[in-house]
C-alpha cells in the first residue's frame, strides 16, 4: 500500500475576479428553495409589512390569486442571495439594481431557482483593480415560471486585489 500523502489544509473560496466573467455566460444558481408560511410571515413582520394578502388566508382566498402571496421583498432578497457564490462574492460592493420586474405571483410552498446571465464586463475608471460587471437574473420557479428578472453592477476586483489575497 503507498504512503498516504501528507495532509493538507485547503481554504474555501467562492466567487470570481473581474477575469473571470465571460459576456454571455450563464450561471445556473443553486440549491434551489422552497418558501415556506413561516418564511413569508416571518419575513414581513420583520420588514413590517402587515399586507393581508401575505398573511390572511382568508381574504386571500377572495383575491384573484386565491391563497396568500409571498412578500416580493423575500422572493428579491432569496434570488439576490442565490446569486451571490457566483456573482458578486468576492465583489467590493453592489454597486445597484435596476429594471426589477415582478412578472408572476410567488405562494408560499413554491420552489425557486435563479439564474444569471453577464451581460457587461468593464474596468473601472476610478479604480484601476476594480471593474464593473453588469448581469441580467431571472428568478424561477420549479414548473420554469419566470417571476422576477433583474439587473445588476456589481463591482469586482481585479485578480490579486480582493480582500482574500
Amino acid at each position: 500500500m503507498p504512503p498516504s500523502p501528507e495532509p493538507r489544509t485547503i481554504i474555501a473560496s467562492y466567487g470570481r475576479y473581474l477575469e473571470d466573467f465571460v459576456v454571455g455566460d450563464v450561471y445556473e444558481h443553486r440549491p434551489g428553495r422552497t418558501i415556506t408560511e413561516a418564511d413569508n410571515i416571518q419575513f414581513s413582520l420583520l420588514t413590517m409589512n402587515r399586507h393581508p394578502m401575505h398573511c390572511d388566508h382568508a381574504l386571500a382566498a377572495r383575491s384573484e390569486f386565491g391563497k396568500p402571496l409571498v412578500n416580493s421583498g423575500l422572493t428579491l432578497a432569496m434570488v439576490v442571495g442565490m446569486t451571490v457564490d457566483d456573482v458578486s462574492a468576492k465583489a467590493i460592493a453592489n454597486l445597484g439594481w435596476s429594471d426589477i420586474k415582478l412578472t408572476a405571483p410567488v405562494h408560499p410552498g413554491d420552489t425557486i431557482y435563479a439564474r444569471t446571465e453577464v451581460l457587461e464586463i468593464r474596468p473601472s475608471k476610478s479604480r484601476p483593480t476594480q471593474g464593473i460587471v453588469t448581469t441580467r437574473t431571472e428568478g424561477y420557479k420549479a414548473d420554469g415560471t419566470v417571476f422576477m428578472t433583474f439587473v445588476r453592477n456589481s463591482l469586482v476586483p481585479k485578480r490579486g486585489h480582493g480582500l482574500e489575497d
